[in-house]
């Protein structure tokens, strides 16, 4: 089966200053704006990183999910890791594995254009883990988040490449990694930080490095411009080392091309 990471989800209690910071750090354009987030009491944004993207969503009313996870983890931080698979049978066999695991499903809608299935991050332990499959069956195209195509002409890459991996963080890696590792199907590699390789990325499981509580802490970008990228990440207060700036509660660490 294939399991393809497709869109990191953050949740920001400012959107515009979080949008702001990460088009400027990182050199990236505007990919979508939904409106039918507003239904689940949230605005939106979606940048594309290279063919995939990296979403932040705000709560605009009081009460909703994403305004819980904000209290929860004290702050703006990482919230979902959204992968496409290519047959609604793969998701289907995805969403009997959570069953058998004791995984609840936060979320599911099906329409003609995409089938969507959230796991729920209460037992995913870090974060949602979302697996859709998008009809259109194009792993670096068409994205029915994105209203399908035309993001394409946004994608700027002399900056920022594009995803590498996904850092979770929990008080029991290894436990946490075995409960991803069931859903999804896949191998873990146990050298060094435990890892899970998607098609097109990795899922790496670390322990709890502060006291926010487990959660989507990290993400691993390919780079190729880390000069520009320090330059502005010092301007906006986000620089922590040569290869690492912190936006929006989350750890970006730099990976040259």
């Amino acid at each position: 089966m294939t399991i393809h990471l497709r869109q990191i989800c953050l949740v920001a209690s400012d959107l515009d200053k979080t949008i702001d910071d990460l088009t400027t750090i990182f050199g990236v354009n505007s990919a979508h704006v939904d409106p039918g987030v507003l239904h689940f009491g949230l605005a939106n944004n979606l940048l594309a990183f290279g063919n995939n993207f990296l979403e932040v969503v705000s709560p605009v009313r009081d009460d909703t999910a994403a305004g819980r996870y904000l209290d929860r983890r004290k702050g703006d931080g990482g919230y979902m890791v959204i992968c496409q698979t290519e047959s609604l049978e793969n998701q289907q066999a995805a969403r009997q594995r959570a069953a058998d695991n004791n995984v609840r499903v936060a979320w599911e809608s099906e329409n003609d254009k995409i089938s969507i299935c959230q796991f729920h991050p209460g037992d995913m332990i870090a974060a949602f883990f979302e697996l859709d499959w998008d009809k259109a069956g194009d792993f670096k195209g068409h994205w029915d988040p994105v209203g399908g195509v035309g993001w394409e002409t946004n994608v700027r890459q002399d900056v920022t490449e594009g995803f590498l991996g996904v850092e979770l963080q929990g008080v029991a890696p290894t436990a946490m990694a075995e409960r991803w590792s069931a859903v999804a199907e896949l191998p873990l590699d146990k050298g060094g930080d435990i890892s899970m390789n998607l098609s097109n990325a990795y899922i790496r499981f670390v322990d709890e490095a502060d006291d926010r509580g487990p959660g989507l802490s990290g993400i691993h970008l390919a780079v190729n411009n880390r000069a520009a990228i320090l330059v502005r990440a010092r301007e906006r207060g986000c620089y922590i080392s040569e290869s690492q700036v912190d936006v929006c509660g989350v750890h970006f660490y730099l990976h040259d091309t």
